[in-house]
């Protein structure tokens, strides 16, 4: 199975023969535990579920401490699940690392943004700011948002302050630099969402999806 569960290590640079820098996001992919396998016959539909990280026992409730008894395997932080055609293919407790995966191959990576918190429609959305001199009352305030004859309304959707980051944003088709398998590390080329500690979701890219 080409997708694995990680973490988010951090960013540093390698050199390539050629002698050039490369900027890397060192992400810990795996090891992950098959902890489910769903079928047509049994569920309707054909996936697999995987577990990620090992966490204390009392951290899950006794629905989650059943399913993994049943399954015989330890408690997991974090549980994921990917459909896939062959998953009659794979075992309950089998384990999955980073020798699924091969350099220079391409990755769609899934994690969740930094949250910024509430923002300004300055930062929030790139819009300019007004005139900087004396008496100006509009330095960073937004602008018109409607006329008040008609429609007399601020229409739904319209950019503004408000919560920005906290979303699960994909990056497809970055190049997998290179595979650190007794480490269980993976480098891919330039920048992935999220901060240092957070989930990443890996898979070889989707074909006819980005660049």
């Amino acid at each position: 199975m080409k997708t694995l569960l990680g973490k988010k290590i951090g960013m540093t640079q390698i050199f390539a023969e050629t002698g050039e820098i490369i900027p890397v996001t060192v992400i810990e992919a795996g090891p992950v535990v098959v902890t489910q396998v769903k079928t047509v016959e049994t569920d309707g539909y054909n996936a697999v579920q995987i577990g990620f990280l090992d966490t204390k026992p009392h951290r899950v409730n006794k629905p989650l401490t059943g399913h993994f008894k049943k399954a015989d395997v330890s408690v997991k932080k974090h549980l994921a699940e990917f459909r896939l055609e062959d998953g009659e293919s794979y075992e309950v407790g089998q384990v999955l690392n980073v020798t699924e995966f091969e350099a220079g191959k391409k990755l769609d990576v899934t994690g969740v943004s930094k949250g910024k918190g509430t923002q300004g429609n300055i930062k929030r959305h790139g819009h300019h700011r007004g005139p900087m001199t004396h008496g100006s009352k509009n330095k960073r305030l937004p602008g018109a948002l409607a006329a008040g004859t008609y429609p007399s309304r601020v229409f739904k959707g319209n950019p503004g302050p408000g919560r920005m980051g906290r979303d699960t944003v994909t990056v497809q088709n970055v190049v997998l630099v290179k595979v650190i398998e007794e480490r269980n590390l993976l480098l891919v080329k330039g920048a992935i969402p999220g901060g240092r500690g957070g989930l990443l979701r890996i898979r070889y890219a989707i074909k006819g999806q980005g660049k």
